[in-house]
């Protein structure tokens, strides 16, 4: 949900130079020789992935069709730009009325997606078109990595809830998106409270070691926080003695405590010795939450502790030593001419050094077995065969420049969850492999 939608203030800031400056540089020459105006396709992909991981989580389409929407060159913009000599006045001009007009198909948020996947393909004039580049691409590279991540975690994960608690981590503005793509990739809640208010994501949070180290005891600190939030609050009970401490916890919120949490020392043993402690004491329905620099194989080796939830920061935050998707954004094809009814001709980067695309505005659909299960990502220039008619990946999100596919940040979260679930079983090994499925040009 966002903030416009209850009513509230926002602030929309213009998304035009969160671009390259040779953007701007090829506009011109463009907009000089006569070819900017050439119908053209860009499409974004990845020619692999992150070492080790087995599938990509595509995010951030929501915040790239906010960016496109407010991709504006407005006076204070356009001052910079020609007091910085950027650009030619005719440039200048031109920039005046930027608007996209043209159309954006993509993978739908919360779609898995595989080694030359078009997870977006952007279609309009080279002018119009190459302007996006940057900004496209800093939302997909960043909120996938973030999601791809999270992805991993949740299926370790299981059935126990994750906390995003990484805002500490990473920039004040990162923070925001990365809890978003988060939740896509399977988070159930954020410490940051902007990532709330932004997009409805639930938020949490009780205390921190600084509230127990202001008091002068530990059962002091526990009895102001039980007072304040009530007795199912949260107790962090590892600022001193973990024993001690969570004798005392029951003893001032009584049996009904709702949760201690352990955020430092061997949490596989320190969990088993807490939830015998609590048992003992019969708080047998108080729950364990755990946190601690984790990452999925953190979480995937307390599997079988007695831990009812997991908060995540650093790890997450940086996508757990994957911090960008390598997507790229390239010209696949482009007409002849400026005339609209031109032809579209594929064109492709051919340099060595594994940096080759393939040209050609392409369709792509996912074949399953006879149990519906994912065996090969399909992707194509020529007519779609009939068999994969019905499967097809893509669908519209800009039509003539307007957006036409708003969807609930819920309906991501879950479309991906069933994207997950539809691929090999191999997909949610943490062993390093290569892509679950392979892709395949027709």
């Amino acid at each position: 949900m966002n903030p416009a939608d209850l009513g509230l203030p926002v602030d929309v800031p213009s998304t035009a130079l969160f671009t390259d400056h040779y953007e701007l540089t090829m506009l011109q020459a463009a907009l000089a020789d006569g070819t900017a105006h050439r119908r053209s396709v860009f499409e974004v992909f990845t020619r692999r992935l992150p070492e080790g991981r087995r599938y990509g989580v595509v995010a951030g389409t929501g915040r790239v069709l906010d960016a496109v929407e407010n991709f504006r060159f407005d006076s204070a913009v356009l001052e910079f730009l020609r007091e910085r000599a950027v650009v030619d006045m005719r440039t200048l001009d031109w920039l005046s009325s930027y608007r996209f007009s043209g159309d954006i198909w993509g993978y739908p948020e919360g779609e898995v997606y595989f080694p030359g996947s078009p997870v977006l393909r952007v279609e309009g004039s080279f002018a119009e078109c190459v302007l996006l580049e940057t900004v496209v691409l800093s939302i997909l590279n960043h909120d996938s990595a973030i999601a791809a991540a999270a992805s991993r975690m949740a299926s370790a994960a299981g059935e126990r809830p994750l906390i995003e608690m990484g805002a500490r981590r990473t920039h004040e503005l990162a923070a925001v998106a990365a809890a978003r793509a988060a939740y896509v990739g399977g988070f159930t809640s954020t410490s940051d409270l902007a990532a709330g208010f932004r997009y409805g994501i639930p938020t949490v949070g009780t205390s921190a070691h600084a509230f127990t180290l202001l008091h002068d005891t530990e059962r002091d600190a526990f009895q102001a926080q039980v007072a304040s939030l009530g007795g199912g609050t949260t107790l962090l009970v590892d600022t001193y003695d973990v024993a001690e401490a969570v004798r005392t916890a029951v003893e001032i919120a009584g049996t009904s405590l709702g949760a201690v949490r352990i955020d430092s020392g061997d949490l596989l043993l320190v969990a088993h010795r807490v939830r015998q402690q609590l048992d003992e004491l019969g708080a047998t329905g108080t729950k364990i939450v755990v946190t601690s620099d984790l990452d999925e194989y953190a979480i995937a080796s307390l599997a079988a502790a007695p831990v009812d939830a997991y908060g995540v920061g650093t790890q997450l935050v940086t996508g757990s030593g994957h911090p960008t998707s390598s997507m790229v954004y390239k010209l696949v094809a482009r007409a002849a001419s400026d005339d609209p009814k031109a032809p579209l001709v594929p064109v492709a980067k051919k340099s060595t050094g594994g940096k080759t695309s393939v040209g050609g505005r392409k369709w792509a659909a996912r074949r399953t077995d006879a149990d519906g299960v994912a065996e090969a990502e399909v992707v194509g220039t020529g007519p779609v065969p009939q068999a994969l008619a019905g499967r097809q990946l893509l669908t519209q999100l800009v039509k003539g420049g307007e957006v036409v596919a708003r969807e609930p940040l819920e309906t991501a979260r879950d479309r991906h969850r069933a994207a997950r679930a539809g691929l090999p079983l191999s997909a949610t090994q943490l062993s390093r492999g290569e892509a679950v499925i392979p892709t395949e040009y027709v």
